[in-house]
Parts: C-alpha cells; structure tokens; sequence
C-alpha cells in the first residue's frame, strides 16, 4: 500500500451545526502522531444548490487560519460551498502549547514523507464525506504548505476537477536552504543531519542532482516511491508533472518565504496553468484577499 492509500473506514460523522458554518469532524483513517489528530476538522460554509464544492487548505501554522476563513464567508456570497480544511498537528487537532504543524518539520525525509501524506489522506477523506451528499464539482484551493498538499493531492485523486494554488512552490532545495521561516529545519542539517547523510545545501545538490531532470523521469505516481532519494517522495515538485486539471496560480513578487525559483519549478511542471502575479509578499498577501477571491470566484463560475 502506498502512503497516499487507505481503507474507507466508516466516517462517525459528527456535525455541530452554527450560524455561519457547520463543523463536521469525521475519523482520520491513520494512526496520528498526537490523539488530537485523530479526528479530521471541516468547517462547511454551507449554501443550497451550489456551483462548486471547494475544499480550502490553509497554511503551515495556527496563525493564518482565523484571517484564511475570511474566503470561506466570501466565496459562500457566490454560491461556492466551502469545506475549510484543518490539516493536521494545527488548531484543535494538536496539543494546546503547539505553534501549529511541528511535525512537518522535520530533516528526516523518511518522517516527512509520512506527515505530508496525512494531509493528503485528509483531503481525499474530505471527499469521500462530500460525495455522500453532493454531486456538485470539487475543487481544492492552498495557500503556502496548503498549496503543497493541494499539489499533491490534484495529482492524486482525479475527483478534483480544478486547483487553487497560492503563494506555494516545490524543490525542497530552494524551500529549505532559503526560506526565512525553516531556520529550524537547516539546524536540524547541521546538527542531526539526514538518513541520507544530508547536512548542507552543498549535499543537497549532490544527493538530489537535477530535480528537473529527475521529475521528468516519473512516468507514474508509482515511480515516485522508487526513487532512492526519498525528499523527493513528498516534493510537490515531483507531482506537478501528474496535475492535468486545469490550474489558477497566484505568485507573490516580494514572496520571500517561498522563493521565486521554487514557484517558478513548480509552475512549469503543471500542464494546464494560468498564473496571476499579485504586488505582495506572502503574508502580505491577505491585503490582496478581494481581488484573490474575484479571480477564484470566476475561475470556478
């Protein structure tokens, strides 16, 4: 069984119902690293009759998701059902004292791989719950790591019809020798080091070699766990090439946190690709959140 694989144990579906979104939380079929995982959390912005179910992934971290509900409410106005997905290790499905998502960071390619699969049993598991009582047409939209996971679960599961991806890349070379925020990963390098003997970016590229060539060398999703180096089992970069769904892609100019040649790898992988470039960083991205959702809104409508 692949780690994107599961069984569809029944759901135990619990709905607590509110003014303006339900909460249904349903069995993760893993065994997580934490209890508080072991349920999976969908806000539902409900609507009658909608044009589309969109399944939204937000971001590594527990701060982006009160601001991220904000296109939920938004997209609810146009008539798309929204299910605001907690990924997880983040808000009720982690220990109180966690910042959100720590076990995605990790240098241990053998961990990771495991953690980021999870998330894409969520989204799949997501469906499985919409298809009982919608035959609407699903999207998934992702923000940063939830851009990620959305990658990797558009090439995945073909019930997704169309992709969101915002403000997210691939090449692991580019994300974790660059990006501001896994400071904490790169001393995990040079301290710990990896299964593979990976310590600096210098061993990166000698481990890794062209990822470009490498992922063009992926015939199957199947030929991505053969693959010896293991980094590349959960880089969206190796997935990119699977996506054949139509795909709106927004990319910061000033985006720091995902660099530009880790959007850029990850763009030119996907088939069917229209790129919007937005004048912000990556947080400052929320100053944007209407003209995001009007594109979004018209690319599903």
């Amino acid at each position: 069984m692949y780690p994107y694989e599961y069984e569809k144990t029944p759901f135990n579906a619990q709905i607590k119902r509110g003014t303006e979104y339900n909460l249904i939380t349903i069995d993760a079929p893993y065994e997580p690293d934490v209890s508080q995982s072991k349920r999976i959390h969908i806000y539902d912005f409900f609507v009658e009759n909608p044009h589309y179910n969109l399944i939204f992934l937000h971001g590594i971290g527990n701060g982006n998701i009160p601001y991220l509900m904000w296109f939920g409410k938004r997209f609810q106005k146009h008539g798309i059902r929204t299910f605001f997905l907690i990924l997880p290790y983040h808000g009720p499905r982690a220990p109180k004292d966690w910042n959100g998502g720590e076990p995605f960071f990790s240098s241990s390619p053998a961990h990771c791989v495991v953690r980021f699969l999870q998330a894409v049993i969520d989204v799949r598991r997501t469906i499985d719950y919409i298809e009982t009582n919608s035959n609407v047409p699903i999207a998934i939209m992702g923000l940063s790591f939830g851009g990620m996971i959305a990658t990797m679960s558009l090439a995945i599961d073909k019930r997704i019809r169309k992709g969101i991806l915002a403000f997210t890349g691939g090449d692991w070379r580019w994300i974790n020798w660059y990006s501001p925020y896994l400071e904490d990963v790169r001393e995990m390098y040079r301290t710990q080091g990896n299964e593979m003997g990976c310590r600096s970016e210098s061993d990166c590229i000698k481990i890794r070699g062209n990822a470009t060539k490498v992922v063009e060398g992926f015939n199957r999703i199947e030929d991505i766990f053969k693959h010896p180096v293991t980094c590349y089992h959960y880089d969206p970069l190796s997935y990119g090439k699977f996506v054949d769904q139509e795909v709106l892609f927004f990319s910061g100019v000033f985006d720091k946190v995902i660099p530009e040649r880790s959007s850029q790898a990850l763009i030119l992988t996907l088939k069917n690709v229209h790129k919007v470039v937005v004048p912000s960083g990556h947080k400052s991205s929320y100053f944007f959140r209407r003209f995001i959702a009007k594109k979004v809104i018209k690319f599903l409508i």
